[in-house]
């Protein structure tokens, strides 16, 4: 038995945190969870008993979009050969890791070298992935229907970032043969403006991402039906954040990806406004009861694998939605979409796998970006680093 106290401690069910609890861990999974005042009644005769009545416990964090196979300083072009491009994986797979990022679901891998990682690695990966292999942007060639991947991920409207043109590549009618031909799989469907989504919804898809400018009756039909929706609103901040004057800057929240460009006249003022108007369906989709999850998009340019998440949690809680609905939308709600099963909210009878941040429920979500600890099955993470040791060459 592994005894954990915690000051505070958020189960990313939505509901409010609590202070002052203990975790008992056995077998790897929660046994209980209580009041530290009733730890000597229950804790008689455990073997460990780990203090950290100075911090926080939540469940660990899940991306629902990334690109593993991208990186985020080239804006997702081609970086090397096979062999440069595997290394890529690995090095984005740790960046999430160490920042309390434990699962993800990724797209757009036209190689296969996350499905060929996940195989190598096996149980032994830092994360948990979940795929959809290659995205399909084209329309579907012959009868067969997609194959690999864990998930189906549609590029039905052009993303975000390439302009304000929401025009379908596919049209209605592909769109509805490849969702016949699924398998079962369920469907995330990328999709801008009000046709293409209503497109998308009525063709039965499980899931929008971005979904901008799709309005308020596509937002209605959502919560009506349970699909779920990923907005990406850290796209929009992204390419504002770039299109200020000197153009020059990919990603204001972190120094690592600075990289040369040219200012587009009127570029500012439509990001501001792209950015408010998902902001404000954000907002809306709270009040309708809209299910939805934060998804990064990492992998595309300026947009950093792992401390990404924590800046899609900001735009949340700015969009209105309290912390802990906010770390329900970064942890179970995606975990139970992509299926998951070793994340999501904590409980009894949950894995216990969980992140450990220094400090009260009130400095959420910013102290996740420097984690006092992570815990995978009810051990501390061999993986993590709280202080790296760095090597002077």
């Amino acid at each position: 038995m592994r005894l954990i106290v915690a000051g505070s401690f958020i189960d990313g069910s939505g509901g409010a945190g609590r202070k002052n609890i203990y975790l008992a861990i056995k077998d790897g999974r929660v046994a209980a969870i209580g009041s530290v005042v009733d730890l000597p009644r229950h804790g008689a005769g455990a073997a460990v008993v780990d203090d950290f009545s100075h911090c926080t416990i939540l469940p660990a964090l899940v991306d629902s979009s990334v690109c593993l196979s991208r990186s985020s300083s080239v804006g997702g072009e081609e970086v090397g050969g096979l062999a440069e491009k595997a290394v890529l994986v690995e090095q984005n797979i740790r960046h999430c890791h160490i920042h309390g990022v434990l699962g993800v679901a990724d797209s757009d891998d036209p190689t296969g070298l996350v499905e060929r990682y996940q195989g190598r690695m096996g149980p032994k990966s830092l994360i948990d992935i979940k795929t959809s292999g290659k995205l399909c942007r084209g329309r579907p060639e012959g009868a067969a229907g997609p194959a690999g991947g864990d998930f189906l991920k549609i590029g039905y409207s052009v993303d975000i970032e390439d302009g304000a043109a929401s025009a379908p590549r596919l049209n209605r009618e592909d769109l509805d043969r490849i969702l016949r031909q699924r398998g079962g799989k369920k469907a995330v469907v990328v999709a801008n403006g009000r046709r293409a989504v209503a497109e998308a919804l009525a063709a039965g898809c499980d899931a929008i991402e971005q979904g901008y400018g799709m309005g308020e009756d596509n937002l209605r039909e959502m919560a009506a039906r349970g699909v779920l929706w990923i907005p990406g609103v850290l796209r929009a901040k992204n390419a504002l954040d770039g299109s200020r004057p000197g153009g020059d800057v990919c990603c204001r929240f972190s120094q690592r990806y600075v990289a040369p460009g040219k200012p587009v006249p009127g570029a500012e003022a439509f990001w501001q406004k792209t950015l408010a108007e998902q902001l404000g369906q954000l907002r809306f989709a709270r009040e309708l009861g809209v299910t939805t999850a934060v998804g990064t998009g990492a992998g595309a340019m300026g947009i950093i694998h792992g401390e990404s998440v924590v800046e899609e949690m900001k735009l949340f809680i700015k969009a209105g939605y309290p912390l802990s609905e906010t770390i329900r939308c970064a942890t179970a709600n995606g975990a139970a979409f992509f299926g998951l099963e070793r994340l999501g909210a904590l409980g009894v009878g949950r894995q216990a796998t969980f992140l450990i941040t220094r400090g009260s429920v009130q400095q959420l979500p910013r102290k996740l970006s420097y984690l006092e600890g992570i815990y995978i099955d009810g051990e501390v993470s061999g993986a993590y680093r709280k202080n790296p040791v760095k090597t002077v060459r």
